[in-house]
């Protein structure tokens, strides 16, 4: 904006200010501020200068073009507009239009924004009852909602997430259920999963019986990383003198 837009602005606003002392809603702030939207709307929420404002008319500028914003579909600006503005109930209701056509990764992080932990865990319910993990659980980790946490980790260690469980109980740190997801993964040979959830539950015990699978087996190198990540010095030497011409990267 150049200075004699500023200049303009500036004096809009003021005049706006001076003969509107007593708002009687907010509704009217809006609409008395609409006058000098679309000269912000041209430039930008993300180049727009308000600093010569008091912060009750950037407020209410801010929020007049946020409600611009979304009278225009703009709903990525209106949430810029409306953070600037520190009207969290309107980033609420973005979020809760956000949460209403299914673009629930979107909605999380306007709540976020407005630190609302109640719709937080709406929706992070709301997620896992859809199949929704992974926002499911950024949802009840925004919240810190340990409890629902657990009960989406039980349910993909069901379905077999193994992803989705080990980041759960590794983020909560229960080392028992970190072992018991590396148990099943073991089972269904999943080696690679078994071996990161047992390294994230620091169970060196597991981490050298996983080594030991993946020697009779023949998988030298996930056995030697595997006995490495067990502090096995004994089996990670026994590898290296006994089968280093076969390990190209060890």
């Amino acid at each position: 904006m150049s200075v004699d837009e500023d200049k303009i602005v500036r004096k809009m606003v003021s005049e706006i200010a001076d003969s509107n002392e007593k708002f009687m809603s907010h509704s009217q702030d809006i609409e008395n501020f609409k006058r000098i939207v679309p000269v912000l709307l041209e430039k930008g929420i993300d180049n727009v200068n308000l600093s010569m404002f008091d912060e009750a008319t950037r407020s209410k500028l801010l929020n007049a073009l946020g409600e611009e914003y979304i009278r225009r579909g703009n709903m990525n600006d209106s949430v810029k507009a409306f953070i600037l503005a520190g009207n969290r109930q309107r980033l609420v209701e973005v979020g809760e239009h956000y949460e209403e056509v299914g673009l629930f990764t979107n909605a999380i992080d306007t709540y976020r924004l407005a630190d609302s932990n109640d719709n937080l865990l709406k929706i992070g319910k709301k997620c896992l009852e859809n199949g929704h993990f992974a926002d499911a659980i950024r949802a009840f980790r925004l919240c810190n909602d340990a409890e629902s946490l657990i009960k989406v980790g039980d349910e993909c260690f069901q379905k077999g997430k193994w992803d989705y469980a080990i980041e759960i109980f590794s983020a909560i740190n229960s080392p028992h259920k970190l072992a018991e997801i590396g148990d099943k993964c073991l089972k269904e040979r999943q080696i690679g999963y078994a071996a990161k959830a047992y390294e994230l539950a620091h169970d060196k015990e597991k981490l050298s019986s996983l080594g030991d699978v993946c020697l009779r087996e023949g998988l030298l190198a996930t056995a030697l990383k595997t006995y490495q990540l067990a502090g096995n010095d004994m089996m990670v030497q026994f590898i290296r003198e006994n089968f280093g011409n076969k390990l190209s990267s060890y």
